[in-house]
């Protein structure tokens, strides 16, 4: 059920994207003049489509068939991507048969520079049009949650925070001398600004001010995986039930939607990640599980399974002070645009430690695999999660996008701008050469990532 319903979202995901970015292409292929033939979600054999010759069909479309200057919109087999087939331009499919015949005025071979670098550019720019609307939309939405407090309600084990010295109960003061007054700005001031540089907290305990230094590359490291991986959680945290698998050990203990979690053996629950510790210290093992439903105290002895885990979906909230800023149409597209830039440098700023050795590839990329469980993990968290998801993928697809790489629209692009300053085209065999190259990189990326996949699924 779970591979299914990880299947499900990884082709909404990769659908949503796929559409953008593509139409993209399209609609300035259209606006420049120049003939679409095919526009592809999926990748493989046709499974049915559209196009105004002989309307809607199953299945691949006829020898020799001729579409008359019309578009075929189609879905095919693999939910891998997608594509757009621009008339008289060498694409990933290498199909030539087009330079039998003189250029015509509606191939994109015909037109200028600035026209072909505007196609080109086009569904790199989509995405982060789609990224700006979804922050945008999540902003106007559910504007910005303030959680008032720098106490750490909880320290993950093995973290950063722990390994700097941080402890459950210190109050954070400031960051490199600049005081912090909420729980956003300790994790922006810690993990995002100046991203990589060391930092010194001054941090209250026990009513003595105490400072220590946070290493920049070992933020870099613990953050390649998410934000939360620094460890830190703040107080009056807590954790609910979301949704229970009913033949796991919660569904059989009788936990329920909205149930909060209190304790696990006489130990308190103050995070998910405290939760999850002390599961996976009791693999198989019973537990003393203490919980509340409503204004009742309930308890009742579970067994995690061998892999420590209860059978059930997590919620969380802050049940501490905070301050709720509700934004209008124009001031959540101004946080859109900054959301997307901050979230762009941080991308930049992570593949540049990758290629620094300050952050395992192997760690930090993922593939097929990798997407479609974090797309169900954070669609079961709620729609928010989910647009926020598919929003910062979006800004990631974009950028791999850009790079110089042959096959990539980056690596078109690069070929185009040659070719305008050297006003003339490359020859033919060249391009091929360069495309079967380009092919051959992201044909390798996609083995390691997947590699990568497979070796977490297996840990």
């Amino acid at each position: 059920m779970e591979i299914l319903n990880n299947l499900f979202y990884f082709i909404i995901v990769i659908g949503v994207l796929v559409i953008f970015h593509e139409f993209g292409h399209f609609i300035a292929a259209r606006l420049s003049g120049i003939r679409v033939d095919v526009f592809s979600i999926g990748m493989g054999p046709r499974l049915f489509g559209y196009n105004k010759v002989n309307g809607f069909t199953f299945g691949k479309l006829p020898e020799k068939f001729e579409l008359n200057g019309f578009c075929d919109y189609r879905v095919c087999l693999f939910p891998i991507g997608g594509y757009v087939k621009i008339a008289g331009m060498i694409d990933e499919s290498l199909d030539k048969s087009f330079l039998e015949t003189p250029p015509q005025e509606y191939e994109f071979r015909s037109k200028g520079t600035l026209t072909k670098l505007f196609v080109i550019s086009a569904g790199v720019i989509m995405n982060f049009i789609l990224a700006v609307l979804l922050f945008s939309i999540i902003s106007y939405s559910e504007g910005k949650v303030v959680w008032k407090t720098t106490r750490i309600g909880y320290v993950q084990k093995n973290s950063l925070a722990e390994n700097i010295g941080l402890q459950q109960g210190d109050k954070i003061l400031s960051i490199d001398s600049k005081p912090v007054a909420d729980w956003n700005e300790v994790l922006t001031r810690l993990s995002l600004e100046k991203f990589g540089s060391t930092k010194t907290l001054a941090i209250l305990r026990n009513f003595d001010t105490i400072k220590l230094r946070v290493d920049g590359n070992q933020v870099v490291k613990a953050i390649a995986k998410g934000i939360s991986n620094l460890g830190l959680t703040p107080e009056k945290f807590v954790v609910y039930v979301r949704d229970v698998e009913t033949l796991a050990p919660a569904g059989k203990v009788g936990l329920k939607h909205g149930d909060t979690i209190l304790a696990v053996n006489d130990e308190q629950i103050d995070a998910f990640d405290e939760l999850t510790y002390l599961l996976s210290q009791n693999k198989s093992k019973p537990v003393l599980l203490r919980w509340k439903r409503g204004n009742t105290i309930l308890s009742d002895s579970v067994t995690p399974t061998n892999q420590g885990k209860l059978g059930f979906y997590p919620g969380f909230h802050f049940a501490g002070q905070k301050d709720t800023i509700y934004y209008g149409v124009f001031e959540a597209l101004s946080n859109g645009l900054s959301e997307t830039w901050r979230a762009s440098q941080l991308f930049v700023s992570s593949v540049v430690q990758i290629f620094k050795g300050n952050i395992s590839s192997r760690e930090s990329l993922g593939g097929p695999i990798a997407i479609a469980k974090s797309a169900s993990q954070q669609a079961n968290l709620g729609i928010i999660y989910f647009l926020n998801f598919i929003a910062l993928l979006s800004i990631t697809l974009a950028i791999i996008n850009i790079l110089p790489i042959p096959a990539l629209d980056g690596g078109h692009f690069l070929i185009i701008l040659l070719e305008g300053l050297l006003r003339r085209e490359l020859p033919l065999k060249a391009k091929l050469v360069i495309q079967n190259i380009g092919i051959g990189i992201i044909v390798l990326l996609m083995i390691y990532v997947v590699f990568n996949d497979i070796t977490r699924l297996i840990k």
